[in-house]
């Protein structure tokens, strides 16, 4: 019966893995990730009802077929009760197993979509929440316009604070596998020893804490979109990985022997130069060459000074319901001076910051320039190259570079050499701030 059944499912594309026991069961759920059980009720030893009952204490959201020739209305309603989510009867047909699979396959699939039309609600990732009239902004709109219904890989650039999660929701959003699953996950705030494991999964006793399998991060992205934030700061053995999962479409546990085939769309996210990173041996050349398959370039708000006041009001009607007392909110002149003439080295997320800061603290109705943050109501204090780059120089990467180094300096100094803080006030993660602290060559 257990062949038989393996064969159905294999040839209606499914993978199976049978065992003889529920003992067998709970140790291969144990060890690996499934989607789906089919148990049957009387076996040998551990009975169906009592896998069903210790599957649910594991794992209550993973769905179980109960199947019996025993079968009676009390035994179906005791098994629906444990918390199974269909019962077939044997002897049953092939047809009527696979129509059990595929209504428990349209259930999960209309379970993702409520919580993608939950996210879709809240207005925050819907692409149209992109904020953005100026020239460079609209082009970019229209470039996510003609890449999101693609399949191939893409990889934005950009500054810390520029948008670079919101624009890979967007691209999400406008594309076929709006439906299915968006995974993001920040490369640069997972130690290194731990990174492999969160995108690819591990195995019960694949390392020393594996105390039960977990699915990985790529799995759970299956049919839908991988979103890998600052992926330069991925460490080289996990970027061979991440190479193999592009090629094959295909994941592999840690610790595991055998892979699975998933459908992922890979959305790739970074601050960094990653040509340069390859040319001094801190990227992978091949790995490069298949994340840069199409480059989305999100300019600094200094590009777009344009849209740093309906960016402003956009945040301050985001914020406004923490001060209902106030009524509507609106910007002063001398608030609109203010926010114009900074440089935003923070970029979006600066100007987000400093509206909601300011919407806390403001006393009426009107954002004032006392209401904002100290480093925008005064310009003197910004770096020198926050003013651009001299008139002999016009080179936009040598102006961005040695901003870049003056910030890092004067978060150093601020915070006493404090290198966890300062890379908290730059928005950095802190593996990012080391590369580029050895990068400018800034003693310690």
């Amino acid at each position: 019966m257990r062949h038989l059944l393996s064969v159905i499912l294999a040839d209606h594309g499914y993978e199976a893995r049978a065992v003889a026991s529920g003992e067998d069961a709970l140790r291969e759920l144990a060890a690996r990730d499934y989607d789906l059980v089919l148990t049957d009720v009387r076996m040998p030893g551990m009975g169906g009802l009592e896998l069903l009952r210790r599957i649910q204490a594991m794992d209550p959201d993973r769905l179980v077929i109960v199947m019996s020739a025993y079968g009676s209305p009390e035994t179906a309603l005791e098994a629906m009760k444990a918390g199974a989510y269909d019962w077939v009867s044997k002897p049953f047909r092939p047809d009527e197993v696979v129509l059990v699979l595929r209504k428990a396959e349209e259930r999960e699939r209309l379970a993702r979509e409520n919580r993608r039309l939950r996210t879709e609600l809240s207005g925050v990732y819907r692409p149209e929440a992109i904020v953005g009239g100026s020239a460079p902004m609209q082009e970019l709109l229209r470039q996510l316009g003609k890449v999101a219904p693609q399949r191939a890989t893409v990889l934005l650039q950009g500054e810390s604070g520029t948008g670079k999660e919101l624009l890979a929701r967007a691209l999400h959003e406008l594309s076929p596998r709006a439906s299915l699953p968006f995974v993001a996950v920040n490369c640069g705030a997972i130690p290194g020893e731990l990174i492999e494991s969160e995108l690819f999964g591990h195995v019960r006793g694949a390392f020393t804490d594996a105390v039960r399998a977990k699915k990985g991060l790529a799995t759970e992205a299956d049919g839908g979109t991988l979103f890998l934030d600052e992926v330069g700061e991925l460490p080289l053995g996990v970027q061979v990985k991440l190479l193999r999962f592009l090629q094959e479409q295909e994941v592999r546990p840690v610790g595991d022997v055998r892979s699975r085939k998933v459908d992922v769309r890979l959305v790739a996210a970074t601050s960094r130069d990653l040509a340069r990173d390859a040319a001094e041996g801190r990227f992978r050349d091949d790995l490069l060459y298949r994340l840069d398959v199409i480059r989305l370039r999100l300019p600094p708000l200094r590009e777009r000074r344009e849209d740093v006041i309906p960016l402003a009001q956009h945040f301050l009607a985001r914020h406004a319901r923490v001060r209902p007392d106030l009524g509507g909110l609106a910007l002063a002149d001398d608030a609109r001076d203010a926010l114009l003439a900074h440089a935003w080295p923070g970029n979006v997320r600066e100007l987000e910051h400093a509206l909601e800061r300011a919407v806390v603290l403001a006393e009426g109705p009107l954002i004032r320039e006392q209401d904002l943050p100290e480093t925008v109501r005064a310009p003197a204090h910004l770096p020198p190259a926050a003013a651009g780059p001299a008139p002999d120089d016009l080179s936009v990467k040598r102006a961005t570079r040695a901003l870049e180094e003056r910030l890092i300096r004067a978060a150093l100094e601020r915070t006493g050499g404090n290198r966890t803080r300062a890379a908290e006030l730059l928005d950095l993660s802190y593996r990012a701030l080391l590369y580029k602290i050895r990068d400018y060559g800034i003693e310690p």
